[in-house]
């Protein structure tokens, strides 16, 4: 796997070795060992599956303390636009947010350690999206930040009136 430095510090994009001919293709899409090595030690604990359709936006979601997650997510099908927002208070990068486009085709990944909102919005027909993480969700510890707070800035590549929110991200408070 190849490591890609984002603008903040442990927001990391990952892009495996596909190896591809004329009867499809094959990758390792997680190695303990190789993200030890080359991301962090980090040990996951639980995975998750979403089905989305176009203009789907899940986030921004986290975790308090004590039950913070690292995630590392990937796109199975489909496309979506990545974001990780650093709500670590004391960072130099607080407020501050990494976006990235992860799809079925480029097979990339995002690694997102602990102290990050992270969401999502889909820009395909369709999307199977998958994450690992490294704490189990506590529904009790659960926080949100509002997917357009205008101090975060964020460019969702969509037009508002394609977005579609659950009722309850709809109601998410600012940073």
């Amino acid at each position: 796997m190849d490591i890609i430095k984002t603008e903040i510090e442990g927001v990391l994009i990952i892009e495996p070795k596909v190896f591809s001919d004329k009867r499809g293709y094959f990758f390792e899409s997680f190695s303990q060992r190789e993200f030890e090595q080359k991301v962090s030690e980090t040990l996951f604990l639980q995975d998750n599956e979403s089905k989305s359709t176009y203009g789907v936006l899940r986030g921004l979601h986290f975790q308090k303390p004590p039950f913070e997650q690292a995630k590392l997510v990937r796109v199975v099908s489909g496309k979506v636009l990545d974001v990780a927002v650093d709500i670590r208070r004391n960072s130099p990068t607080y407020g501050m947010h990494v976006s990235t486009e992860l799809s079925g085709e480029n097979k990339r990944q995002i690694f997102i350690p602990r102290g990050f909102a992270h969401g999502f919005v889909v820009m395909s027909e369709e999307v199977i999206f998958q994450y690992k993480c490294d704490n189990y969700y506590m529904p009790e510890y659960e926080g949100a930040l509002l997917w357009d707070d205008p101090q975060l800035n964020i460019d969702w590549k969509l037009p508002m009136e394609d977005i579609i929110l659950s009722d309850k991200d709809k109601k998410n408070p600012t940073l």
